[in-house]
């Protein structure tokens, strides 16, 4: 929703070329766009970088840019802050959030930690920057597995937000976490009985899924991934049919790196658009350049937070290589 203030905004662009002037303030402000693949696809085809949290966390790192724009939500804005706190980070709309984030508040899960001190913290992206303050090891759906498995047999393993991608890591790595009870609006929506008639209606397609999805839909993929995984993974054929259960936005890159297949996106069971994130999508053309023309929405963030953030993304960094 837009709020009021922005209205006056929003109706004084109406008639701009959105893309020309973009990429106009870019280099006016020595910026750098940085895009989550589920992003619109207009949005992936203007950005400098696209990829899923981890790429897009080494990229805010490495840039020498002094403004980094972050068409994605809000975690991933945040993160780009805590690696590099000397530059401004744009976001589009702050009220692009995240719903694991939203259902893993600080306070709780600094009240779970102090219950359960014996545990080691391997806590997902998906959070805010406070309960990645309050982590031992930040992860990404394409890196946990790797630093599930260098933690000590001995030590306890505390998990958090997402709940299927934890029942995930516990079912491939054999180590028994304990999990925070936390789930993906988008990943938790999409269809069993749906997937069915699809597959009756494409016999040869092949189901692959994004982790965060719910464990029976998981049970029935053939390839089970990050977004930059199953990317990855479709690109190793020609001419074959994919059944993809993850946010739709992956599918435009799917179709520039391999466009010979065919990418059938797995529907709710709703009658609406809820595989879409709606947060993702809060992200337009016309707020991509209205935040590169004034400079705002920008992330800021207490340097105590920054400080104490920074440790456990540093060592998801390092762990992940």
């Amino acid at each position: 929703m837009i709020a009021l203030d922005d209205l006056g905004r929003l109706g004084k662009t109406s008639n701009i070329d959105y893309a020309q002037e973009i990429l106009r303030l870019k280099k006016e402000l020595n910026a750098i766009i940085l895009a989550h693949y589920y992003q619109e696809s207009e949005i992936q085809d203007l950005a400098d970088f696209i990829g899923d949290s981890l790429e897009l966390s080494r990229r805010a790192s490495e840039t020498k840019a002094e403004v980094i724009v972050f068409a994605g939500v809000h975690f991933m804005a945040e993160t780009a802050k805590i690696l590099s706190p000397n530059k401004q980070v744009l976001l589009p709309d702050l009220n692009a959030g995240c719903s694991l984030a939203e259902g893993c508040p600080a306070s709780l899960f600094k009240q779970f930690r102090a219950q359960h001190p014996d545990h080691i913290s391997i806590t997902y992206i998906n959070c805010s920057a406070e309960v990645k303050a309050a982590s031992d090891i930040i992860c990404t759906s394409s890196s946990a597995e790797k630093i599930i498995r260098q933690i000590p047999d001995d030590k306890p393993i505390f998990f958090a937000p997402d709940r299927n991608l934890g029942r995930y890591l516990i079912k491939k790595t054999g180590r028994d976490m304990l999990l925070w009870e936390g789930s993906c609006v988008v990943h938790e929506t999409f269809s069993m009985r749906k997937l069915i008639s699809l597959q009756l209606e494409h016999p040869k397609a092949e189901l692959i899924a994004h982790p965060e999805c719910e464990e029976p839909l998981l049970e029935k993929a053939s390839f089970i991934g990050s977004t930059s995984g199953l990317l990855k993974y479709v690109q190793g054929f020609k001419g074959k049919e994919f059944i993809v259960a993850t946010e739709p936005g992956i599918l435009h890159q799917m179709e520039k790196y391999a466009p010979s297949n065919t990418y059938i996106p797995l529907p709710p069971e709703a009658a609406c658009s809820c595989n879409e994130c709606p947060y993702m999508k809060l992200n337009t053309m016309e707020k991509l350049y209205l935040c590169m023309r004034d400079r705002s929405p920008e992330i800021t963030l207490a340097a105590d937070i920054i400080a104490k953030a920074l440790v456990p993304i540093q060592r998801m960094m390092e762990m992940s290589k």
